[in-house]
């Protein structure tokens, strides 16, 4: 059965080739929570399939494993963010639905 996290992070970008992404961190206790409770089969670089709300908007996506901050990481949507009004620096309040 798969578990509800709630949290909050502040927005944080990460610089890329084509531009900078913008990402939400999982804490760490409940990134070790969700690697040793869903440590099955992954998805392409360790990622793991949620749903994930922020204010009135809920979309499907993966969080994956950051090895520098020893968690997992949230990509943001620019969709999202614009609905939300999230810039980089925000601090913001989500839900994790795990997807099995």
């Amino acid at each position: 059965m798969a578990k509800r996290y709630k949290m909050r992070s502040e927005v944080v970008l990460w610089p890329g080739a084509q531009g900078a992404w913008h990402f939400a961190h999982v804490d760490k206790k409940h990134s070790a929570e969700i690697h040793e409770r869903y440590a099955g089969p992954r998805r392409g670089f360790g990622a793991v399939r949620v749903q994930v709300r922020i204010g009135k908007t809920t979309w499907e996506t993966s969080i994956f494993p950051d090895s520098r901050s020893d968690a997992y990481i949230l990509p943001l949507k620019a969709k999202v963010r614009h609905a939300e009004g999230i810039q980089a620096g925000d601090t913001i309040s989500f839900t994790l639905d795990i997807q099995l």
